[in-house]
């Protein structure tokens, strides 16, 4: 697919009104127009507004409350097709909303998404009348349930089946939460194109140009070393990771500031693990663990979604965002296990395995951040281990944070977004295991030392001074096995809803 394509991802043109839904459906062809109505708890039977819609189609609440026997689960979907020609709808889609919570309603709206795919509108007034929280969450599920995986067939390259082309709130919506909710799915889906990109095309400097790109609309400044800079500056783990492999590293720092924004406005830098392909180095890697290994630089594709939204969301302070690109390769110039490396700043460490060169690379970009950029809060977001899925699963994130409170804010963006994470400790019984007798640390724990993500955690800590710091683990939630709910394969974009939502709240 095309660059431009990729960093537009396949959206609904949106509408919310508070005309009645007579007017609306009128205003519409019908030919290939779906009505979605809820179906509260209980299920049976339907009333109030959900009665007077399904008159307007022409249907009789109990013929349909008989025929259909719609249920109220959250995202359960009765669809009632209706005679062409001689109605406002050419369908019906009743849909379960359960207690009409946030959760619920961002459930129902997925399902909604993913039934509206390839239809040319989608009437709704499921939502109507919720809290904001609620508003917001079944936006994000209708956005996100119509998202499809970018397909690279010849050269009409486009997504396996578009989302509705329009799709119209009727009712009493929070617009501007709506509107919001719609631009995170979009960075969220953004994070997701970047991830699916083959690796023979998705290489550093590849990810570096489509940066430049989005850094050119979104009014941010940007700044590219190539690998001769960071040779002259002294990335050692950059350029050690990406010594083999015929793509050579890049570090890209994207820069936004709020409008009217002063010295004393709070910076946040977000760091980003960009491995474009992970082979596993010499400690190569199982065949069939390389094949989901184009997504190891979901962390990347994350932070520049993020900046790339910020000022469409008036985000109040200040953001950076530094992508570590490189291409963890075997040849002959790769780095090896015992070998010792200096990283930014002056720290040397001992390589352990050279398949875990995701804290390698990102331990140069929290350096530099802390040495040179003096931010407020600094946080890096990386498919960074193993552990980290074995722990937690698919379905939530390990977060490790310097202080409480950090922890708190993140955890409840999380909440506020579906993005769910579990706080975890930062052992300082662990934190020996890292030591090494040749350089200053060692990148992983010694022979039965454990906690995978701990101990990586732990050692990212080593490169952020005294800073405000969090660190999101989602090599678990990063990657989507299957096509449910609001993921489809492959990469989840996890992280951007939830971050955009932190940077949103602060101040």
């Amino acid at each position: 697919m095309r660059a431009p394509e990729l960093l537009d991802p396949a959206s609904s043109a949106w509408t919310i009104s508070a005309e009645p839904v007579a007017d609306v459906l009128a205003d519409l062809d019908p030919t290939d127009l779906l009505l979605a109505l809820p179906v509260p708890s209980g299920g049976l039977p339907l009333t109030g507004a959900v009665v007077a819609a399904l008159a307007l189609v022409g249907l009789d609440v109990a013929d349909v409350q008989a025929a259909h026997e719609p249920k109220s689960d959250a995202g359960s979907l009765t669809r009632i097709p209706l005679v062409p020609g001689e109605r406002s709808a050419r369908t019906v889609l009743l849909v379960g909303v359960g207690d009409a919570s946030a959760p619920d309603l961002r459930k129902a709206g997925a399902a909604l998404g993913r039934a509206a795919k390839g239809h040319a509108a989608l009437v709704t007034t499921v939502g109507s009348g919720a809290g904001r929280a609620a508003q917001s969450a079944f936006a994000e599920g209708l956005a996100l349930g119509g998202y499809s995986s970018p397909r690279w067939i010849g050269d009409d390259a486009k997504p396996a089946t578009a989302p509705a082309a329009e799709i119209a709130l009727v009712g009493s919506y929070d617009e501007p939460s709506v509107r919001h909710s719609v631009v995170r799915a979009r960075a969220t889906m953004l994070a997701r194109n970047l991830a699916v990109v083959p690796s023979n095309i998705k290489n550093p400097a590849w990810v570096a140009a489509q940066a430049r790109t989005l850094a050119g609309r979104a009014g941010l400044e940007v700044k590219v070393w190539s690998e001769r800079e960071l040779r002259a500056e002294g990335f050692g783990g950059l350029l050690a990771v990406g010594a083999a492999s015929a793509s050579p590293p890049r570090l890209v720092q994207l820069d936004y500031a709020p409008d009217g924004a002063t010295a004393k406005t709070p910076r946040v830098v977000l760091v980003g693990k960009g491995i474009t392909f992970d082979t596993g180095g010499l400690d190569i890697k199982p065949g069939e663990g390389m094949l989901a290994m184009k997504t190891d630089m979901s962390g990347s594709a994350v932070v520049l979604s993020v900046l790339a939204a910020c000022r469409e969301l008036a985000v109040p302070v200040k953001v950076t965002g530094l992508l570590a690109l490189a291409e963890n390769a075997v040849g002959g110039a790769a780095y090896r296990p015992s070998d010792v490396i200096t990283q930014y700043g002056g720290r040397t460490v001992e390589i352990g395995n050279t398949d875990a060169e995701g804290r390698i690379v990102m331990a140069d970009a929290l350096a530099y951040a802390d040495l040179r950029l003096d931010p407020t809060v600094l946080l890096d977001i990386a498919t960074l281990t193993g552990a980290a899925r074995v722990a937690l699963g698919r379905s939530m994130a390990p977060v490790y944070a310097s202080d409480d409170a950090l922890t708190r804010a993140l955890v409840g963006a999380g909440e506020s977004t579906g993005e769910r994470l579990w706080p975890m400790p930062l052992v300082e019984d662990y934190r020996p295991n890292l030591d090494s007798a040749v350089a200053d640390i060692n990148h992983i724990a010694g022979i039965g030392g454990g906690g995978g993500s701990i101990s990586a955690a732990l050692f990212l800590r080593e490169f952020v001074g005294t800073r405000r710091w969090a660190h999101l683990d989602i090599a678990g939630v990063g990657r989507s096995d299957v096509d449910r709910g609001l993921f489809t394969k492959g990469g989840t974009g996890f992280g951007a809803r939830l971050l955009l939502t932190w940077l949103e709240e602060m101040s």
